[in-house]
């Protein structure tokens, strides 16, 4: 997020070119450099504000909660802490660590995790992390040396499976190095003690043995990119363009409402504004396309009947249809 418009239009871009590696047999975006991404205060990811995001939540920590106990946790890169939260509500011994981290909580690490770090934990809580890790075998080798190679790990990450699925272009961005299949974590690891997927299948989860982490991978299934996987792109620009005098509006301002806005506006269509429910986001800019994000209240009451509400999660549609009622077409972009 950005706080001018003017900083949106010059925020520094990247290529993203998705390659499978021969030897591991993992998916990652080989033209990705880190220089280009600086995580930091600024950087807003939280989704705890959504009633459909709280209910994944509360899965998550079910599983957390079945697999881990009375055990010792610690949750790297916790963001902002909501999850190292709600843990320690259910009673869970649940420590974080992230260098992004806002608040005081005397058990919650500002700091960077790395090899100087050691924890001594019974138990690891990865969500949303790996992801984003440059070398992701490395660094489940360094949390595995840094907890003496011993405890259970929580992993979670986006389904490139879903995504090639349901042509997901929305889902492959800059932020995300890594894209995992759930056999990944099969090969990865020795023992994984419980797997599958959540969200309506747009994650993956792992629970594993990190003394079972493997340095060799066995092999791994060819993946077969979808030639068509930007198709609805294409459909979705040629009907805005149709309706040029509609109004139209975004809901979602993190990864796919960025995306979306960017390659939507590369073909010509406009959009008055993006809408999210985070108040760290709003009164800020979204990079690239300078679209400014501002509260549900703020746009729906001057949006006018009949306006496009493109909706970047349909998992969210419920919520967001609840919130401006029947007077608009909601769009969900992943169904398209």
């Amino acid at each position: 997020m950005f706080e001018t418009r003017e900083a949106a239009h010059a925020c520094p871009t990247g290529d993203v070119v998705i390659a499978q590696d021969p030897a591991s047999g993992l998916v990652r975006n080989i033209a990705y450099e880190p220089g280009i991404l600086c995580y930091d205060e600024t950087y807003q990811n939280e989704q705890g504000n959504s009633p459909q995001f709280r209910d994944h939540l509360d899965q998550v920590l079910a599983k957390v909660t079945s697999a881990f106990g009375s055990r010792d946790i610690l949750e790297i890169g916790c963001g902002k802490g909501l999850f190292v939260e709600l843990m320690r509500d259910r009673g869970l011994r649940a420590r974080g660590i992230d260098d992004a981290y806002e608040g005081h909580a005397p058990y919650i690490e500002k700091r960077h995790f790395g090899a100087a770090v050691e924890t001594c934990v019974d138990a690891i809580v990865l969500r949303h992390v790996l992801e984003h890790i440059p070398d992701p075998q490395g660094f489940l080798h360094l949390i595995a040396a840094a907890n003496g190679h011993r405890g259970l790990i929580y992993i979670e990450v986006p389904c490139f499976d879903w995504i090639m699925r349901n042509r997901a272009w929305f889902d492959v961005f800059y932020e995300h190095v890594n894209y995992f299949r759930l056999d990944d974590f099969h090969r990865l690891f020795g023992q994984v003690n419980d797997s599958g997927h959540l969200f309506g299948g747009q994650y993956l989860y792992a629970i594993a043995d990190l003394s079972s982490l493997r340095t060799e991978l066995p092999a791994s299934a060819r993946i077969d990119f979808p030639a068509d996987f930007t198709r609805a792109l294409d459909s979705l620009a040629e009907q805005a363009l149709a309706a040029p005098l509609r109004r139209r509006v975004i809901w979602g301002a993190a990864a796919k409402g960025v995306m979306f806005s960017h390659f939507l506006g590369h073909r010509g269509v406009a959009f008055d504004a993006a809408v999210d429910i985070n108040p760290g986001k709003q009164g800020r800019y979204l990079a690239s396309s300078g679209l400014r994000v501002a509260s549900p209240e703020q746009v729906l009451d001057g949006l006018p009947p009949g306006s496009d509400i493109y909706v970047m999660n349909s998992n969210y549609l419920p919520e967001v249809s609840e919130a401006g009622g029947n007077l608009f077409r909601y769009i969900p972009v992943d169904k398209t």
